[in-house]
């Protein structure tokens, strides 16, 4: 009898799986957005939030915990309930973070969390203050020079791929530029529309606005091959950087212990909302790439940026204590 009713209990946990996936969502979901609200993430965060909206038919909602270059609200991230209604929407800095931070609030990018996907691919773009008269990034290299420390530029926070990226320029161009890190790449844009800041080495998804508008000027793309939205502008490549090239990306993950058949619907539901005339219009206008690669294939992703940022990082000498 005992057996039949251990068996009969084993069938039902069985069966739940699946009724789980099909039943969820029954309530809100919240996304964990590691940086203040305005940066890039958000730039693709919240379109995706809105219609994920319309197709789960549950609110998905952002809350932004900025601070520590994205790391504290990976932590808090970390910690939340693996019950499929709290997602973790980080980016790059978070592969970087691996080697830069002597500690973390959480284990790890790959322990604490699970894959989904990556939502797009930005490159990033050497913008300054227009009361700077640099026509050219051999203008700025030319006057940095002359001028050791005395031009600073912003990011996002410490081991963001904005302060990466600016390290390894100060490393290629034998420059000495005085880094400013911000909570986010929202209050970094102020302060760089205000002129407080220099120069920035920002993505392309909060800065493509403010270059349209003519409050800042772009003076080189990390990009393979120039972006569609400042087709006039070069490559670092083509402006005397042969082995310049990044990619920022934002990204998708669920907390460890999520249920498989939730995370495989949010990734289903993402490839999906990616394909929409809607959220295709964003990418575009922001001069990303969709992402949607399947979860096995990002984990590899994810393992070949933390191999690869920890060479910069031990390259650039950088270590930093929260």
């Amino acid at each position: 009898m005992r057996n039949r009713v251990l068996a009969a209990m084993a069938a039902l946990l069985l069966a739940a799986g699946p009724a789980f996936g099909q039943a969820w969502p029954t309530r809100p979901i919240k996304w964990v957005n590691p940086f203040p609200a305005g940066g890039g993430t958000d730039a693709f965060a919240r379109p995706l939030a809105a219609q994920l909206t319309k197709q789960l038919g549950q609110n998905v909602v952002i809350e932004n915990l900025g601070g520590a270059g994205g790391t504290v609200g990976a932590g808090v991230a970390a910690k939340a309930s693996p019950d499929g209604y709290t997602f973790f929407v980080g980016a790059i800095h978070h592969t970087i973070a691996e080697s830069l931070y002597t500690k973390l609030p959480y284990r790890g990018i790959e322990k604490d969390f699970e894959p989904i996907t990556v939502l797009a691919y930005v490159p990033n773009v050497v913008v300054v203050h227009p009361k700077h008269d640099f026509k050219s990034l051999q203008d700025l290299i030319t006057y940095a020079k002359a001028n050791p420390g005395k031009l600073n530029f912003g990011s996002a926070g410490n081991g963001t791929s904005h302060h990466l990226v600016g390290e390894l320029f100060k490393t290629l161009s034998g420059t000495n530029l005085t880094h400013v890190p911000y909570k986010g790449a929202g209050p970094m844009m102020q302060d760089l529309l205000g002129g407080q800041v220099d120069m920035a080495f920002d993505g392309m998804g909060s800065s493509a606005p403010q270059i349209a508008g003519g409050k800042l000027r772009a003076l080189a793309v990390t990009s393979e091959a120039r972006s569609p939205v400042v087709p006039s502008v070069p490559t670092m490549v083509e402006s005397g950087f042969p082995t310049f090239r990044v990619t920022t990306w934002y990204a998708l993950w669920a907390v460890k212990g999520t249920p498989k058949e939730v995370s495989d619907r949010m990734y289903q539901e993402l490839v999906k909302a990616l394909q929409t005339p809607e959220v295709k219009a964003v990418w575009e206008k922001q001069g990303a790439t969709l992402g949607g690669q399947p979860p096995a294939e990002f984990a590899k992703f994810i393992s070949r940026e933390i191999d690869t940022w920890s060479k910069v990082v031990k390259q650039a000498n950088l270590k930093i204590d929260l």
